[in-house]
């Protein structure tokens, strides 16, 4: 259930918001509707991760990833496109983690648990 409020939450945001609003919507989901830390953690990565490269693909693909295989030639990484994706979205489900995370254990420091 968390998972999937995040995930339609990111993905709705993520066309008009920043990238940060990933976070915030990871910690008001995990706050609200979080029972454990671990669970809220994995269910924030992996949805803000798959969320994450939903968006990067339907941004990058209808120009043939030109802008992204430009970028990936900046990094040391094999010079794939791919790689820059799957980067990119580590870093989205570390910021979707966290904020989870956050999330329940701000909700366990006020002592809501239930």
């Amino acid at each position: 259930m968390l998972f999937l409020i995040i995930l339609i939450l990111s993905f709705a945001c993520g066309f008009f918001l920043p990238w940060w609003v990933a976070a915030i919507v990871a910690f008001l989901a995990a706050f609200f509707i979080g029972k454990t830390s671990g669970h809220s953690f994995l269910a924030g990565f992996a949805a803000v991760f798959v969320v994450w490269i939903i968006l990067a693909l339907v941004k990058s693909l209808p120009n043939d990833n030109i802008l992204a295989g430009r970028v990936v030639q900046l990094f040391p990484l094999p010079h794939n496109w791919i790689w820059l994706l799957i980067v990119t979205a580590l870093v989205g489900g570390l910021v979707g983690g966290m904020g989870a995370l956050s999330g329940i254990l701000l909700k366990k420091a006020f002592g809501k648990t239930s």
